[in-house]
């Protein structure tokens, strides 16, 4: 299964080894099918999460592979063993029939739990629903997200662990061919009412500057100036190209902006010499806090509004539970931002754009949110030179083209080393870098389209994932063991 993400992007073994999960876990006592999940669940967490230590791993050695190993033992208990054990709970008091469907609603509702559910603890990467981005299942996700693909995913490999644990006995082919009958017509739907389907011809020119800059570079002092000198010149670069908005990676400014007028007035120039909104990654000190920001400078130089990141990442930009942890050795590398409040919808460049900072983007509910908040353009600032050229900015990269399917709005992302972008309401780049290259991506971004996705978002869908299999478990009470 984990092999169906980026690098290896194998998107079969994404169902092909639900079966295995499976098959096994139909057949567990409810403590077996918790250990076993937890086991499996690690494995699969661990090789997802390895990136995470890239370069952070370096600053807490030699606890550097508790950056991997932590998150992945919490979130199997999350994803695989409490589902599995849910699982075994109800298997011999549901009907065969319906056991899959009770199966695949409570994997994915644990996805949603622990991707989103879990707030400033959720750590929302390895979702089994972002490697069809690029499949037949891709126009799913405007209708129900990320967590409703993984659910269909789910549904097929239960139904069909199910067959091969009966031999295949007619009954369990029969529901398997029943599932993957309303998976057909599901996707046929989706298909054709797909407001992606066919899009208009963008005409909004837009760009993103990728300076190239290694982490390990990044924070020295001639490597600031070097930085500020070679964004602003890659910039200049942009005046006979008239984009409507330029947008910087996050943080490739690591001075407190705010705190700096020259450079403000420098970047002021750079926007009224281009006519255009710049956008920003820095850091803003207030009194009491540090916020991870991006500042918007309109195309008469004034700057129009400050972004602070919402979403932190536990344990790197901020320490949960930091009057109980503090004692952890490598507490104090761990940064103290503060926890954005501003408004995630800001007019720029002829847009309401929803600023989208890293991690951000891997929060479906937080995008959605946006975009009900009349977002119509999406702009991700991120910095994945901190995990090299490892399968992180890759799976990043490939959760930003979800949020254009979710949505039905175009993205524009600027990456500090890679992979940078302009992604079209189907899922699909228009415009590419490539990593760890020096890069000025041009192009032109459209309108949104909207979709079925946008009016709820992910919430009230684990809702119903959580009442399904509630209720194939209520209906089983009466049957004996």
């Amino acid at each position: 299964m984990a092999l169906a993400f980026p690098k290896t992007n194998a998107t079969v073994l994404a169902p092909l080894g639900a079966v295995g999960v499976y098959w096994a876990w139909f057949g567990l006592s409810p403590k077996r099918a918790f250990l076993v999940g937890w086991a499996a669940g690690s494995v699969f967490f661990a090789i997802n999460y390895s990136w995470f230590g890239e370069t952070a791993g370096a600053l807490i050695a030699p606890f550097g592979f508790f950056l991997t190993l932590g998150p992945a033992i919490g979130d199997a208990a999350f994803a695989f063993a409490l589902p599995a054990c849910a699982i075994a709970l109800i298997r011999d008091r549901t009907s065969p029939a319906l056991l899959p469907l009770a199966s695949a609603a409570v994997f994915a509702f644990a996805e949603w739990f622990r991707c989103e559910g879990l707030g400033q603890l959720g750590v929302p990467f390895g979702s089994l629903g972002y490697t069809q981005v690029a499949t037949p299942l891709a126009p799913l996700a405007a209708d129900v997200g990320t967590y409703g693909i993984t659910f269909v995913l789910m549904l097929l490999a239960a139904y069909a662990a199910q067959a091969i644990r009966s031999h295949a006995s007619p009954a369990s082919l029969r529901a398997f061919g029943i599932a993957a009958g309303c998976v057909v017509v599901a996707l046929a739907a989706s298909w054709l009412t797909w407001p992606a389907r066919n899009l208009a011809a963008p005409a909004i020119p837009v760009a993103a500057v990728q300076g190239n800059i290694a982490q390990s570079l990044k924070f020295t002092d001639a490597s600031i100036r070097a930085g500020i000198t070679r964004y602003a010149a890659l910039t200049e670069g942009l005046r006979g190209r008239h984009p409507r908005i330029v947008l910087w990676p996050e943080t490739v400014i690591v001075k407190a902006l705010n705190k700096e007028p020259a450079l403000q007035a420098r970047f002021a120039n750079l926007a009224r010499a281009l006519n255009a909104e710049l956008v920003v990654g820095t850091f803003e000190v207030t009194a009491t806090e540090v916020y991870n920001t991006l500042f918007f400078f309109r195309p008469d130089g004034t700057l129009d509004a400050v972004y602070r990141k919402r979403q932190l990442v536990p344990f790197a930009e901020h320490l949960p539970f930091k009057a109980f942890l503090s004692w952890i050795p490598w507490a104090s590398q761990v940064s103290n931002l503060g926890i954005g409040d501003t408004d995630g919808v800001i007019e720029a460049g002829g847009f309401r754009v929803a600023p989208i900072v890293c991690w951000e983007s891997a929060f479906s509910g937080l995008v959605s949110g946006d975009v009900r908040d009349g977002a119509t353009l999406l702009l991700i600032a991120t910095d994945d030179a901190w995990f090299g050229k490892t399968a992180g900015p890759y799976q990043h990269a490939q959760i930003a083209q979800m949020r254009a399917l979710e949505t039905g709005r175009w993205v524009l992302r600027a990456a500090s080393t890679g992979v940078s972008g302009i992604i079209a309401p189907n899922g699909r780049y228009v415009a590419q870098t490539q990593l760890e290259e020096t890069a000025v991506l041009n192009g032109n971004v459209g309108r949104p389209v909207d979709t079925f996705y946008d009016a709820f978002g992910p919430a009230p869908l684990a809702l119903v994932f959580a009442l399904v299999f509630g209720a194939i478990a209520f209906a089983g009470r009466s049957r004996p063991f």
